[in-house]
């Protein structure tokens, strides 16, 4: 890919005659954009320029100007790239940002449709599809006003302090980038209180239930000491590099910064949630917006990739849930149980036996899981990826609000690792029957394996490396658990159980999401459904629910995306029978990045065709 922001060759520089100078020039008016980068790559065909190679060309123009400038939006990714340049710097979070966004990505889908897709080779066909897709959908999003319901309880500025968990704290210039971003918070937060001031004045607004938990996550920021603030952790422990003085005085610096500037600030924000927002936050589901329950469907053909209904949705997930009861009773009868599932939900949730006693000790068996996952790889994948990860707890200041566990990628140039964040707050509320079906989901083979393979996919653009559609990454995540079996997992049975509690978590999260956003469901009512049907404590279950109702859509990607694996994964053994490789199966699955579901259905459909007619079937 040539970068317009480091390609500086002329048409001269490479010989170009007049005729190939101008079909560029007709080439750069009808894209409005500068003639550079393109012209190297042009001017390889100096006698005539095909259609063909002037639209590829044109589009790798669009995406790469796209990934200069979304880089340029998001100072936080660029560390991922080994570029420091983003580290004195937080993302614009101002409505004025909002709308240049919202215009910019106007102008790139502008330019993306005066691209004729049948001039493309077929894999620039899906680049031209998937950053389209992407583009239209942010536009949407901003048009439907969901920029303004800026913060909730598991996001949010509130959290901004976990960003030191990201960063290389080994040099001088290292504290004082934190500092200049500390210095900065004051002014990110007077840019959320616009949006939500904003949102209250356009009904956009959050659901009260899920921010009445963001005053009290404030409020632990402003506890004790400065030097207690979650913001100053990274200068309890500073590296030998530093001279006592440089030490000194960067912590003297850290702790007015906070004293004097952050404090103030957080307890302005406090004020405002509790005295302006929270009396005009509105109910739990999202459809008691004004044209709530279309933007509810309109969410659930985003996260979803698919043309479903809400209604066809929540009928998926009743079906569903009735599936795995039916496999839940047979583990229960196994186990010899005298009960219902209910009966030994309870006992489970109860039963001392199932749980660690200690944070420490729960983290020592997430350990001892994790380190079981790896030999069991090989018979399921033949490529595997470099990046290693490993396992860290949640931050104390999040667990209380946040999910069981939680995935961070490894930065794009190979400069941290994967991590699988297991939350240890309240340990005798995290039974050791979901640990197996947890680990399998959050790192090999799901989260890392997938996402670590599509960032050594060099081949193909940025925002596909690092970015994808959640219906792929979630529904390869709940795929994922089922390759449990194949790896020799689950072979306790109530481990089996875990896993079908886990598959039957994401089938009660089609019906609860749509029950609480498109049919006006009560968060009560979302909690006793999750109670009835799955094992999982009432903590986690409280959680879940708020968690759905923050984030209206997301949570029906797992379930629909793993679905449409599972199919095709059968098709294909069905019909290629005893030549089926399911090694082959999966590195093509996971061969071009995080897809949408259409496009995903395509390509394992050609990879079909060729596997038939290799084996001649």
């Amino acid at each position: 890919m040539i970068s317009t922001s480091r390609q500086k060759s002329s048409f001269a520089d490479h010989g170009c005659s007049p005729e190939s100078k101008n079909s560029w020039l007709r080439f750069k008016k009808a894209w409005s954009i500068p003639a550079t980068g393109l012209a190297l790559l042009v001017c390889y065909h100096p006698t005539a320029v095909s259609d063909e190679v002037t639209a590829e060309a044109g589009l790798l123009q669009v995406i790469d100007t796209h990934w200069q400038w979304t880089l340029s939006q998001y100072p936080e990714m660029r560390l991922d790239y080994g570029d420091r340049s983003g580290n004195q710097l937080w993302t614009d979070m101002s409505p004025e940002a909002f709308a240049q966004r919202h215009a910019k990505e106007g102008e790139f889908v502008r330019q993306l449709e005066q691209i004729e897709p049948a001039t493309l080779s077929s894999s620039s066909q899906v680049n031209r599809s998937m950053l389209l897709r992407l583009l239209r959908d942010n536009r949407t999003e901003y048009e439907d006003g969901l920029h303004l319901i800026a913060l909730d309880m598991r996001s949010g500025p509130q959290h901004r302090h976990s960003m030191i968990e990201r960063l290389p704290m080994d040099s001088l210039t290292d504290y004082e980038d934190w500092l200049a971003r500390l210095r900065a918070m004051p002014q990110q937060l007077a840019q959320y209180r616009q949006l939500l001031e904003q949102g209250i004045a356009e009904n956009r607004v959050q659901a009260q239930i899920v921010m009445s938990r963001v005053p009290a996550q404030i409020e632990n920021l402003l506890e004790g000491n400065t030097t207690d603030s979650p913001f100053y952790k990274a200068f309890r422990n500073m590296p030998a590099a530093l001279t006592p003085e440089e030490q000194a005085s960067l912590r003297q610096d850290a702790e007015q910064i906070i004293s004097e500037q952050i404090n103030p600030a957080f307890a302005s924000l406090l004020e405002f949630l509790q005295v302006n927002y929270l009396p005009a936050a509105r109910a739990p589901g999202i459809g008691s917006l004004s044209g709530g329950k279309q933007l509810y469907a309109r969410l659930a053909k985003h996260y979803t990739t698919t043309d479903l209904t809400p209604d066809e949705i929540h009928d998926i997930g009743l079906r569903e849930v009735e599936r795995i009861r039916g496999e839940m009773h047979a583990v229960i009868k196994e186990v010899g149980f005298k009960g219902d599932i209910a009966a030994f939900n309870a006992f489970l949730r109860s039963d001392p036996q199932f749980y660690y006693d200690s944070p420490e000790a729960l983290l020592e068996g997430y350990q001892a899981v994790s380190k079981r996952l790896d030999p069991g790889l090989v018979k399921l994948f033949g490529n595997l990826p470099r990046a290693p990860y490993g396992v860290r707890p949640i931050p104390d200041e999040e667990a209380p609000d946040t999910t069981t566990a939680y995935y961070m990628r490894p930065a794009a140039d190979g400069s941290r690792p994967g991590w699988y964040y297991v939350n240890l707050y309240k340990p005798e509320v995290r039974p050791k029957f979901e640990m197996e079906v947890l680990s399998v989901h959050e790192s090999v083979p799901g989260h890392h394996l997938q996402i670590a393979l599509a960032q050594e996919l060099t081949d193909l653009p940025e925002f596909r490396r690092n970015g994808g559609f959640t219906a792929f990454i979630e529904g390869w995540g709940l795929y994922s658990e089922r390759l449990g079996y194949d790896m020799g997992l689950y072979t306790d049975p109530y481990s089996r159980y875990g896993q079908l509690v886990y598959d039957m978590w994401r089938a009660v999260r089609l019906v609860v999401d749509t029950g609480i956003h498109y049919f006006g469901w009560s968060r009560q009512k979302a909690i006793d459904y999750f109670i009835a049907n799955a094992a999982k404590s009432e903590a986690d279950i409280i959680n879940e629910i708020d968690r759905y109702i923050g984030w209206p859509g997301q949570a029906l990607a797992y379930k629909i995306g793993q679905m449409k694996m599972l199919e095709l994964r059968a098709t294909a053994e069905t019909t290629l029978g005893a030549h089926f490789d399911i090694r082959s199966f999966h590195d093509h699955m996971l061969g071009a990045g995080a897809l949408p579901l259409d496009i995903l259905e395509t390509r394992m459909d050609d990879w079909l065709t060729r596997q038939m007619a290799e084996k001649e079937l």
